[in-house]
């Protein structure tokens, strides 16, 4: 029977297992591992991202101005004018392309939608920028 140095692992000479197995050290696996995990949190993000400008491209070229001071419409046909930023709101809650926020024409709450440039006549697009809903800071 041999005896063994003391501090000496079962499989020898120190070495733990995984090095001894993968051939590499544990300091490249958890290299290895944030990496996999930034790309399970990056795709994601960059996903949203992506549709978010794509759906704003899309408008834009259906002929809606947004993704700034756009011109909308309450249910009540009201036009005035907004900050929009698909994908975000600051004074309105989203409900996919309408928004339900206060019409400062009215002095109430109401869904909004945006107005095609196009649809607008000049004196609708004039009355709509007399009236803006609260500015951002």
């Amino acid at each position: 029977m041999t005896s063994r140095p003391l501090g000496v692992g079962a499989l020898g000479g120190g070495h733990s297992r995984s090095s001894q197995t993968s051939g590499t050290s544990a300091g490249a696996l958890g290299v290895s591992v944030r990496r996999d995990r930034r790309k399970r949190t990056l795709f994601p993000l960059g996903l949203v991202v992506g549709v978010l400008v794509g759906g704003t491209v899309v408008a834009r070229r259906l002929g809606y101005k947004v993704g700034g001071n756009t011109v909308v419409r309450c249910r009540d046909g009201h036009l005035f004018t907004t900050f929009w930023i698909p994908g975000a709101s600051l004074k309105a809650i989203r409900l996919g392309w309408y928004r339900f926020q206060r019409c400062p024409v009215g002095n109430h709450w109401s869904l909004v939608r945006p107005v095609k440039d196009a649809d607008l006549t000049d004196e609708e697009r004039e009355a709509a920028e007399r009236f803006h809903d609260l500015r951002l800071p």
